[in-house]
Formats: C-alpha cells, sequence, structure tokens
C-alpha cells in the first residue's frame, strides 16, 4: 500500500483528525494550570518604554543625539514590503488603527502584516491545488477543483484581515468587560487626591488581575499623558485602540473636564454609571438571544436523549411482555 493509499483512506482521515481534536481538547484543558500570568512582563515592557523615551528625550535636549524617538522597522518583513512596494499595492490608510486595536503596535507590526497579506494567499491557494490534484480529489470535475482552489486564494487574501479583526473584538471585549469598575477605582483615586496619571498607574495595577489588555492599555496611557506635547492627544489615542463607544464618552468627558475646569470625579462617576449600563444592556442582549439559538441544539441533541430516557422502559417493558406471550 503506498502513501497516498493510506493518506487517503477515509479510516486513517478520520482516525488522524479524532487525534488532533483529542489533542488539543487536553492542552485546552490543561492550559490554565500551567499558564502564568504575564501582567507583570507586560507591565515591565511598558515601565521600560517609559525610561526609554525618558532617557532619549534627556540624551536629545543635551544635544548627545539627533536621532528620532520613534521605534522603527528593520526586519526581514520590512525589506520585502519596500522592495516590492506593498504599502502602495495593499494600502490601508486604518491600518495602523486596526492593529493597535488588536494589541499589535509599531511599525514592524505593519510590516508584518502586509507580509502574510501577500504570502497566505498563494500558500493556501498552493496547498488547496496540491490536495485536491495529486493526494485526493474526491471525484471532482476539474473546474470545481480549480474553484476551489482559487476560493482558497480569495480566503487567503482575507484571512490577515479576519484574524486582525478576531483578535481585536476579544481584546474589546476583555477591556469592556473590567472598564466600569476601572472607572470606580479611577474615581476614588481622583477624589483622595492623587493626579490623573499617578490614579491611572494605580489603577492599571489594580485590575490586571481581571484584565490584563485593559492595565496595558491605561499603562499607555499614562506614559503618553507624561510625554505627548498635549494631553488631548493621549486620550483621543486611547480612543482609537479601543474603538468603543463607551471608552470614547469618557474620553470626551476627560478631554472637556481639563480643557474646561469643571471637576473630573463629576464626569468619571457619570461616565462609570453610563457604562455599567451599556455592560449590563449587553448582558440582557446576549440573554435575549439565548433562546433562539437553543432551539436547534434542542431538537438535534436534547430532545432525542431525552425521548430516549422516557421512552426506553416503556418499550423494553413491552418488548419483555410479548416475549412472555410469544412464549
Amino acid at each position: 500500500m503506498s502513501w497516498v493509499d493510506v493518506v487517503t483512506n477515509p479510516d486513517n482521515v478520520a482516525a488522524a483528525v479524532a487525534g488532533v481534536l483529542f489533542f488539543f481538547t487536553i492542552v485546552t484543558l490543561a492550559t490554565p494550570a500551567y499558564t502564568r500570568g504575564n501582567l507583570e512582563s507586560r507591565l515591565k515592557s511598558v515601565a521600560n518604554r517609559r525610561e526609554e523615551l525618558r532617557r532619549r528625550s534627556r540624551e536629545a535636549l543635551a544635544g548627545k543625539q539627533s536621532a528620532s524617538l520613534r521605534r522603527t522597522d528593520e526586519g526581514v518583513y520590512k525589506n520585502v514590503v519596500e522592495r516590492l512596494q506593498l504599502s502602495r499595492l495593499l494600502e490601508d490608510p486604518n491600518l495602523a488603527d486596526k492593529l493597535a486595536q488588536a494589541g499589535y503596535r509599531g511599525p514592524a507590526a505593519v510590516s508584518r502584516f502586509y507580509f502574510f497579506r501577500l504570502v497566505s494567499p498563494f500558500v493556501l491557494a498552493a496547498a488547496a491545488f496540491l490536495y485536491l490534484f495529486f493526494i485526493n480529489g474526491f471525484g471532482l470535475p476539474l473546474m470545481t477543483r480549480i474553484t476551489a482552489g482559487v476560493a482558497a486564494f480569495v480566503a487567503g487574501y482575507y484571512a490577515p484581515n479576519v484574524y486582525v479583526s478576531n483578535v481585536a473584538a476579544k481584546r474589546r471585549d476583555s477591556i469592556i468587560a473590567v472598564f466600569p469598575d476601572a472607572l470606580d477605582l479611577l474615581l476614588i483615586c481622583v477624589e483622595s487626591g492623587m493626579s490623573i496619571e499617578a490614579a491611572i498607574l494605580k489603577v492599571s495595577q489594580e485590575v490586571g488581575g481581571s484584565s490584563i489588555e485593559l492595565a496595558e492599555e491605561l499603562s499607555l496611557l499614562a506614559a503618553e499623558l507624561s510625554y505627548l506635547p498635549e494631553r488631548r492627544l493621549a486620550y483621543e489615542g486611547l480612543a482609537r485602540r479601543t474603538n468603543h463607544p463607551g471608552i470614547k464618552a469618557v474620553v470626551t468627558a476627560m478631554i472637556q473636564a481639563e480643557r474646561y475646569g469643571t471637576p473630573l470625579g463629576n464626569a468619571l462617576r457619570v461616565m462609570a454609571k453610563e457604562n455599567r449600563d451599556l455592560r449590563l444592556a449587553a448582558a440582557e442582549k446576549k440573554a435575549a438571544a439565548l433562546p433562539p439559538k437553543l432551539t436547534v441544539p434542542m431538537i438535534l441533541f436534547f430532545l432525542p436523549v431525552l425521548f430516549v430516557v422516557i421512552l426506553g422502559p416503556a418499550l423494553m417493558k413491552v418488548q419483555d411482555v410479548m416475549t412472555h406471550q410469544a412464549r
């Protein structure tokens, strides 16, 4: 038996798929027990970045160097993007904001995105053509296999965008789930007499156990408040990185409070209540959508088992009675 027969054998394919699913199930169940929280490392990286900015700014002011404080990208991805001019061919004016919402910041992330957006269509299309034309064509006509390969090419083109969107959505959900509590803590710190920068740093340390993403964003906000020429830019950067109406409203209220001198505590108290209402409304929306989603699983999985449990003993008794009568 050749290796092609072994690979295309349905029993072997089913066994391989079952083995892979079992392996990932075990990994998923065991990962939380062995995973260590990386909050300290991520906050330490933000603190190191802040110290690096402080050192470079002092050296620049002292005339020791004239280099820019912005991070540069000198990797392989950058060279490929520049040689093929992918930033012009695949230009996306909102790409930096989308990557920042997913937690990928800096020019290196942009270069990697353009590189994988170029490579992934050809990789998926080559894998699809290789499997359909040389391993197992499933008896499909030629045009059907060609269409499947083209569909794989198109899916590969959109795969990086879908991946970034999914990561950004999960990150946003993690931030929004803890954001109202963070506003309450921020309100307590501000009303106790702490400055807004110190209050934000304190809150970032407290909420790290519930949402590492929110702790990271608050640490970056505190760093930008210290070094950006206008504090408004730091608040607007937080709104762009999170892309949520509740956080945008909080940012607008904080900007107006600093511009017009209104009490920041009152604004934070109102914004915390509004964000709690938004979180409650989102939970009620999910609860209202649950019954329609459970209809099909109930019909396919619960009702047959229920019928077996209820009717099984009765059918067994009827069978026994009929057996005795036959004797």
